[in-house]
């Protein structure tokens, strides 16, 4: 069971707000909702499966974040950074003999 204790000299808007806060991080708000109405074995299943492609999403993404800032810092450790060489232009002189 959640509890919130009102301070002394606090506002009781300000500890239902904390209340509804800690509620909804444990996802009893959630499930209120959930629960307000009859939900089919269909409507089950695909919130289950957009809940499954979220947490699949956000784990693809902490590895791509983790591969890219691996990835980055060997690669400037091995080997620096080429300068380009500058092209001679050609074709100035050979405008000018003509």
């Amino acid at each position: 069971m959640t509890d919130v204790e009102v301070n002394k000299g606090e506002s009781v808007d300000r500890a239902l707000k904390r209340l509804k806060n800690k509620l909804e991080a444990e996802g009893i708000m959630d499930e209120m909702r959930r629960l307000r109405s009859f939900e089919t074995p269909f409507q089950r299943y695909r919130r289950k499966q957009r809940t499954a492609a979220k947490k699949s999403r956000m784990k693809f993404r902490t590895n791509l974040q983790v591969f890219r800032r691996s990835n980055t810092t060997k690669n400037s450790e091995e080997t620096p950074v080429e300068q380009a060489e500058p092209v001679a232009a050609e074709s100035t002189t050979e405008n000018s003999e003509a």
